[in-house]
């Protein structure tokens, strides 16, 4: 069963002394966006009954976690030399995901119009992490310090401001080919995740 090589892999990682890992997903992702969900239509798969189906996969997976390991989601949406390749709020997986999966956190982009708003993360239960990925990696402009605090205060109107956390939505170099974005740019962002992280969680 393919869930027994994951749980194979955890189990050898955490024998490594692993404590933490983190999959990356895009089945989830592309199901937000109306066109890939009638391509999955067009296969025969039913676009909101999918969701559930990959939750029950995920869980197979997480039942064969080691002890004191955290288990974590990224969902991506595509990152392919500063591009995307999905649109749209998470409304459509958000139950699933974040519910329905016995996942300990979950990264999700939101650096941008096209993730839509923050009211999916009403799903979130207690005892989870949700990281919201505000802070591009696709290009250099560095954002507002300020916006992402409104932002981060936005997010916590739907989930608590203690269950959330701060991080650039995906990584600085996705592939070999790697993105529009200079490696000072890198650092300043990475400066101002710390920074605004110290100011809105640094007391809690």
């Amino acid at each position: 069963m393919t869930a027994n090589a994951y749980g194979d892999e955890l189990r050898s990682l955490s024998a490594a002394g692993c404590t933490y890992v983190q999959m990356d997903d895009t089945n989830l992702a592309y199901l937000c966006d109306e066109k890939m969900r009638e391509a999955a239509r067009q296969r025969g798969d039913d676009p909101n009954e999918l969701p559930h189906r990959y939750a029950k996969f995920v869980n197979l997976v997480v039942a064969q976690k080691p002890a004191g390991m955290t288990l974590a989601m990224h969902l991506c949406r595509g990152n392919f030399k500063s591009t995307h390749a999905a649109s749209s709020d998470y409304e459509p997986v958000a139950e699933a995901l974040l519910k329905e999966m016995n996942l300990d956190a979950y990264f999700m982009e939101y650096d941008d119009s096209r993730s839509g708003d923050f009211k999916p993360l009403r799903f979130l239960p207690k005892g989870k992490t949700v990281v919201l990925g505000l802070i591009t990696t696709k290009f250099g402009a560095i954002e507002s310090k300020d916006n992402i605090k409104r932002r981060i205060e936005d997010a916590a109107k739907y989930a608590p401001l203690d269950q959330l956390a701060l991080l650039p939505q995906c990584s600085f170099s996705s592939t070999v080919h790697g993105k529009d974005i200079a490696v000072e740019a890198q650092r300043s962002k990475l400066r101002l995740v710390v920074e605004t992280a110290q100011e809105v969680w640094g007391s809690m």
